[in-house]
């Protein structure tokens, strides 16, 4: 498959990456290089290894999961953004810190299974169509590398010029990037 081909197809995977990298980014607190890398490198990868998943499950798991995916994904996106947001309310008598890095753990996993979920389809439809699977596969994992990467530092830019609510904001972005999942696939 030719990169002009798979190219359009990554970056349209590497939307949900790049939005959720920003909004991450967006709290009052600087993302450092450690977490910027650990969140680009987590949806990297699960955006890299999910086509190949499909791609291996091929058409018999589409009909499986085809039916729920997208009720994962918004589920995963919007409890961590309500999480975000309830964060962002809370009165605090210090100045505010995250009390949660959302690029460690079990958050760190839900966010890159929930940007990567539209990978799996991808594989699948990929080995519907006989397409190979590791050039492509790379392709969209680097692109979505880079995106999350390109949001983190876009975000704290975004956070100085929203103020204080940056983090209620990016909660809010994750949740709506789950109703927009839910619509798209209703």
């Amino acid at each position: 498959m030719n990169v002009l081909v798979v190219l359009p197809v990554a970056l349209a995977l590497a939307m949900d990456a790049f939005a959720v990298s920003v909004g991450i980014s967006l709290g009052p607190e600087k993302v450092r290089t450690s977490q910027a890398m650990r969140l680009s490198v987590s949806f990297g990868f699960f955006q890299f290894i999910m086509p190949i998943l499909g791609w291996l499950a091929g058409t018999k798991i589409l009909s499986l999961i085809q039916s729920f995916d997208h009720w994962v994904a918004f589920g995963l996106l919007f409890l961590i953004g309500c999480r975000m947001v309830y964060a962002s309310l809370r009165v605090q008598s210090a100045p505010h810190t995250r009390s949660h890095d959302p690029t460690r753990g079990w958050s760190l996993l839900i966010l890159s299974v929930a940007t990567s979920v539209d990978a799996l389809a991808v594989g699948l439809s990929f080995a519907a169509l006989g397409v190979a699977i590791r050039y492509p596969s790379l392709i969209i994992g680097v692109v979505a590398f880079l995106l999350t990467l390109l949001g983190t530092k876009l975000g704290p830019i975004l956070g100085q010029i929203i103020g204080r609510r940056a983090e209620f904001l990016g909660g809010l972005v994750l949740v709506l990037i789950g109703i927009k999942i839910l619509i798209d696939h209703l």
